[in-house]
């Protein structure tokens, strides 16, 4: 299972790369623009705060299929080991045709259907990222939509992975893993919310007093 932030923010990264296991950080345009900083300078920035190792991905801004082409050979050469993201779109199923062709990795992206997420697959994407939440506030069901997204490669496309995106709540991403899906990135938030758990700290606190009542410290020693 591969566990991604799904984030620009550097210092985030830097404070949850201590704590999860992270394989990398996801990045999308808004993401980027978010922070105001040109993407050459937040992609080195994002890889030194994973420690110089993990997986990037970022994703081209062209609309037809040749300039997403050339978008991705660039992203490519100026950051070494990147997955681009391409719309799964008519024209970025071409481009990912091409790309495949080229070797450079790819991620389908804005997935809204299991079937359009086959075909990003086919295409030749080693990634494939299903939009959960914002289907559901489209009135769609995310998760079903990955359940089927995800027997779909488990038996025409065994190579590509799901990587699903878009979560508001950890329940939205342990369904995501429950239906089977090898990678998901989380939000800054939704990861903090794992974290969060406010029974598991009055716990650690009820130790702490105890033992502190008992021998009048908190140390073994």
């Amino acid at each position: 299972m591969e566990l991604y932030l799904d984030t620009a923010d550097v210092s985030a990264v830097k404070r949850l790369a201590r704590i999860l296991p992270l394989h990398g950080v996801t990045t999308n345009p808004s993401i980027v623009a978010k922070e105001g900083k040109p993407i050459w300078e937040v992609l080195p920035a994002l890889r030194d705060a994973l420690g110089g190792t993990g997986k990037l991905f970022a994703q081209v801004m062209a609309s037809d299929a040749e300039r997403m082409v050339a978008e991705a050979a660039l992203l490519s050469q100026r950051v070494p080991g990147l997955v681009v993201k391409i719309p799964a779109t008519a024209e970025g199923l071409a481009a990912i045709k091409k790309l495949k062709a080229m070797s450079i990795p790819t991620l389908g992206t804005a997935v809204y259907g299991a079937g359009q997420g086959l075909l990003a697959a086919l295409a030749g994407a080693e990634y494939v990222a299903p939009y959960v939440n914002r289907l559901d506030a489209q009135g769609g069901d995310g998760i079903e939509m990955v359940h089927e997204l995800q027997q779909l490669l488990s038996l025409h496309a065994p190579n590509a992975r799901v990587l699903a995106a878009s979560f508001k709540t950890p329940r939205q991403a342990l369904e995501c893993l429950l239906a089977g899906c090898q990678a998901i990135t989380l939000p800054v938030e939704v990861a903090e919310q794992f974290l969060a758990a406010p029974a598991v700290q009055a716990a650690v606190e009820k130790f702490e007093q105890d033992w502190q009542g008992a021998f009048g410290t908190q140390l073994l020693s």
